[in-house]
């Protein structure tokens, strides 16, 4: 599953982003409106998280112009006013959910991870490839009838892989995506990951999906 979190506070958004991705989300995070609405016009999201107070245009405007435009996602506000009207407010916009400032990332996650049970048919949520199944929200792969079990780094990186399957995605872009790290070319971090990746989800398996692009960097196949 793919998140943006929209939070103008710049160590908030890098907290709640690390968060997300060690929880195994695939997440993108914007710092105001405008910025919203540039990776949601150009990236595929599942949910969005958003700040009510933005510089400029706050959270509420900016979800009542995506709903107008037909943005059908769940969304989640988060914000330090806790009137009743404030959250009448929130959901006449079009949010789904509304959580107070300070809040236990725990209870965040849970939420978050509600909202996407809450889209409807949870087999209509499953990513596929080939005999290869991931269910976002459960967390659970498998191939075959086995299930694969991975730790968060992998499963956010297979997830990546599977959303864009047949795309070639470079070193670059993996390690932006599931690290958030801008990527040094003296190191090897992503050839890990994969490597390991591969250990679980191809090796034991005679259709090899994960795909080396020499000089670029990956690619998943549905051969």
């Amino acid at each position: 599953m793919h998140l943006l979190v929209v939070e103008d506070e710049a160590k908030t958004r890098a907290y709640l982003a690390k968060g997300f991705r060690e929880a195994g989300f695939t997440v993108d995070a914007a710092g105001d409106a405008a910025e919203a609405r540039y990776v949601l016009r150009d990236t595929k999201i599942d949910l969005l998280i958003c700040d009510v107070m933005l510089p400029g245009e706050d959270g509420w405007s900016l979800l009542r112009g995506l709903r107008q435009n037909g943005l059908q996602i769940p969304v989640l506000f988060l914000t330090a006013k806790e009137s009743v009207n404030d959250r009448v407010t929130g959901f006449d916009a079009g949010g789904d959910d509304y959580l107070v400032k300070p809040f236990a990332f725990a209870e965040l996650l849970a939420r978050v991870r509600a909202l996407l049970r809450r889209r409807g048919d949870m087999t209509a949520l499953t990513l596929r490839a080939a005999d290869l199944a991931i269910d976002p929200v459960r967390r659970v792969v498998t191939r075959g009838t086995d299930e694969i079990h991975l730790t968060n780094l992998e499963f956010s990186l297979l997830v990546m892989l599977v959303e864009r399957k047949d795309e070639v995605l470079t070193r670059t872009e993996i390690a932006e995506r599931v690290w958030d790290l801008h990527f040094d070319t003296g190191t090897n971090v992503v050839d890990v990951a994969i490597r390991r990746l591969r250990q679980k989800v191809d090796d034991p398996y005679p259709n090899k999906l994960i795909q080396t692009v020499r000089g670029v960097g990956y690619v998943l196949r549905e051969l």
